[in-house]
């Protein structure tokens, strides 16, 4: 076995034992000289919203460095270095009549999904998932899909040839597997932190749930010794999700320990009834899952499609998807603008909030690329071009923010995409209708 001395170690560092090889964790052998903390690699987030966007009040007048922002994106000035506005993209896959049911599912695919009302599903595997897959692996949820309006109630036809499905998540693991958005912050809690009103009882819940899986594994493994081949192959892989699952608990009964600093609310009692209360308390559970690694993708529907919540926060007693079929009257357009803005600002908060916890030698957004946008341009023609895109965070220094970044006409969005997973170190040759990188970023 390789012993340890108090030289610097990679990062990469393995043990090397008598058949075994196990990776070490990080160690402060490990942290270079003068060197107080390190960031345990780049995080991905996508938020979404519906309905579009006013574009004249979102897009920059002038393009590359010392633009304007416009109104419904000004809440994010604070943040301008590590703010990219990018313009002039295009997704075909979402470019049909049933305009609300692909949205959300081509938005983090380029890819149209096959149209049926049934359960025979069939889209394109979305970024957060492949990113999920390469820089997931190792934290205690590869991904969280999160969302604030219940769609368990949407099943069947929702758009024209497309059913529901469809509208019901930004996410998708393989073609055939959409990810469920979860819209409870005390489930969310849960996920994270497992079940109970304190630490102590949920250390408890973990420990008793150690003990069940100690009991199956013993009993398996002795039963394994009279099966045959394939049921043999059948327990094995039983097993394997046996050693997920603890796993799992081994991270978090570690998770808090290894963050001293980390301060963990009180389990929140369920839905709040009031959205803006429902919005911060997700985004205070993604800074939680950042600060803790207890994730490092996430999706985030902060409405769904075709939602008719009223915003009378910023004075807007009308509907959403009402307002959205604005005609190009100035008092609905007023009304849109109103309600963007509001999302744009409960956004720039969790971008507050990133900013200000130390990560690495700089802050979590400081080794974060988030983006925010909308898979639709202008809700009253529902159309796909230019769509509103906003990407934020430094990306470990591999994001050039602070500009105005004006495409070529019809860029495909996945290029969009491309590029922001290959920052964050996942590479893909290609993704939905991608032709390419986006340099300026």
């Amino acid at each position: 076995m390789t012993f340890i001395s108090k030289k610097h170690l990679a990062r990469r560092t393995f043990l090397q034992g008598i058949g075994a090889t196990v990776a070490l964790p990080l160690l402060d052998a490990m942290v270079p000289a003068f060197a107080s903390n390190l960031s345990r690699g780049p995080r991905l987030g996508f938020v979404y919203v519906p309905h579009g966007m006013v574009m004249s009040r979102f897009t920059p007048d002038t393009v590359g460095k010392g633009f304007q922002f416009k109104d419904i994106a000004k809440p994010l000035e604070p943040y301008r270095d590590r703010v990219s506005i990018v313009s002039r993209l295009h997704h075909r896959a979402a470019d049909s009549t049933a305009v609300h049911s692909l949205s959300p599912t081509t938005w983090l695919s380029g890819v149209r999904p096959k149209p049926t009302q049934g359960v025979d599903a069939y889209a394109g595997v979305t970024a957060d998932q492949i990113a999920a897959s390469a820089i997931g692996q190792d934290t205690l949820l590869p991904s969280m899909e999160i969302a604030t309006e219940d769609h368990s109630g949407l099943i069947g036809a929702c758009d024209r040839d497309y059913g529901c499905i469809y509208m019901n998540t930004l996410s998708w693991r393989t073609p055939t597997t959409p990810m469920p958005m979860e819209i409870n912050p005390r489930k969310v809690f849960e996920r994270m932190f497992g079940q109970g009103d304190s630490e102590a009882a949920r250390l408890t819940r973990r420990t008793e749930d150690r003990s069940i899986l100690d009991a199956v594994t013993t009993q398996a493994t002795g039963l394994q010794r009279s099966l045959g081949s394939h049921d043999r192959e059948t327990l094995d892989n039983y097993l394997e999700g046996v050693r997920e699952i603890e796993r799992r608990l081994s991270r978090a009964e570690s998770q808090v320990a290894g963050n001293a600093d980390l301060e963990i609310p009180e389990a929140p009692a369920g839905v709040p009834f009031e959205y803006t209360e429902h919005v911060r308390t997700m985004y205070d559970l993604l800074t939680l899952a950042y600060q803790a690694d207890i994730t490092r993708v996430f999706t985030f529907m902060m409405a769904r499609e075709v939602s008719n919540r009223t915003y009378t926060q910023v004075g807007v007693t009308e509907g959403h998807h009402a307002v959205s079929h604005h005609q190009n009257k100035a008092e609905k357009l007023e009304m849109l603008a109103r309600i963007q803005t509001y999302h744009i600002g409960l956004f720039g908060e969790f971008v507050a909030k990133l900013d200000a916890i130390p990560d690495g030698e700089g802050s979590l957004l400081d080794n974060t690329i988030l983006l925010y946008g909308s898979n639709m341009s202008n809700s009253n023609a529902h159309d796909h071009y230019p769509l509103p895109n906003i990407v934020v965070g430094g990306g470990m220094g591999r994001h050039q923010g602070g500009q105005h970044v004006m495409c070529a006409e019809h860029t495909p969005m996945t290029n969009l995409l491309v590029t922001l997973l290959d920052k964050a170190d996942v590479k893909v040759d290609a993704l939905g209708d991608s032709s390419g990188t986006i340099s300026e970023i």
